[in-house]
């Protein structure tokens, strides 16, 4: 089934939530530790990260220098194949990059997903490895989210890389993208980013799951601009909980998004961790049923590898 269906078809608001790959070393248990707690609550939907891979150079005492891929996390296409086979009625949609990928690749992916049935996706550029500060796409590859969906959407037309195969299957996937509340940390404004989200929808995209934000204010407001522009597909509030005093710290940073004075109110004042879990999990809660007042389709949570703070949130939303 394809989730756009269940998004545009609800009569309710479902709830979804992402994985995090085990780092090395860990394993699928892993992964079950997280996703079991939350399947009684019913999710609509199971989305599965992905991370470029690190490339460091190092230098011999020749002079050569030797560059040297690390590949630190399992694959997307694995991993969603092993939930998928232990859990029956999620959807799973595992993400999709540019970095890292030639389009051969990326095609080669695609392939595999198709054949194990799994035709929803979510499409990203991705971001750049920890050592480089800017995104740098594989030769042969894509730089930008959209060309990265033109592709998919040729193989749904039968059309692959070469050219001239012949009796190419058509897949049957489904994309959704990503939206920014407060734009992109790489958009010079908003109205900048909202051009070229419009271009992915053009393109084919069929819905938005946005970066998390902690005033639903600028959700509604985001929402109302793409409606402005032109972009009519569902679009899910995605959500973060706050769950230790380090995410206060970093969040802002990295994802270049504000933390509303209320909350930072709540946790400088925390004891401890323990405390700031519980305000993160009073936090989304409030921001949940708001956004379920007002008719959204889903709420998306980023669990980052931990699921009890949303376990109880949505406990006491779903």
């Amino acid at each position: 089934m394809k989730l756009v269906d269940k998004l545009i078809g609800t009569d309710k608001t479902w709830f979804s939530f992402e994985i995090l790959p085990p780092i090395k070393g860990g394993s699928m248990e892993d992964i079950y530790k997280v996703i079991d707690p939350l399947m009684q609550y019913d999710p609509m939907n199971i989305n599965v990260t992905y991370h470029q891979q690190e490339v460091i150079y190092k230098e011999h005492s020749s002079g050569l220098i030797e560059k040297k891929t690390i590949k630190k996390r399992p694959g997307t296409v694995a991993i969603s194949a092993a939930i998928k086979y232990r859990y029956q009625k999620p959807i799973i949609v595992p993400h999709l990059i540019c970095g890292g990928f030639t389009k051969e690749e990326t095609e080669d992916a695609l392939i595999d997903l198709n054949f194990l049935g799994m035709n929803n996706l979510l499409v990203l550029r991705g971001d750049p490895p920890p050592n480089q500060k800017y995104f740098t796409p594989e030769k042969n590859g894509h730089e930008h989210t959209v060309d990265l969906i033109r592709q998919i959407m040729r193989m749904n037309e039968g059309r692959y890389c070469d050219e001239e195969l012949q009796n190419t299957a058509k897949t049957n996937f489904s994309i959704g993208v990503a939206g920014y509340p407060e734009k992109h940390v790489e958009s010079p404004n908003i109205r900048s980013d909202l051009h070229f989200l419009k271009k992915k929808i053009e393109a084919g995209a069929e819905y938005i799951v946005t970066q998390m934000f902690f005033d639903n204010r600028k959700y509604f407001k985001f929402v109302e601009l793409c409606r402005e522009v032109g972009i009519t597909v569902p679009i899910v509030p995605g959500l973060k909980p706050i769950r230790v005093k380090r995410d206060f710290e970093l969040l802002p940073q990295v994802f270049s998004i504000d933390i509303p004075e209320a909350l930072t109110k709540e946790i400088i004042k925390a004891k401890d961790n323990q405390s700031v879990f519980q305000i993160g999990v009073e936090w989304a809660v409030m921001q949940s049923k708001e956004l379920i007042a007002n008719k959204v389709p889903a709420i998306h949570y980023y669990s980052i590898g931990k699921s009890d703070n949303i376990g109880e949130i949505v406990k006491q939303v779903f």
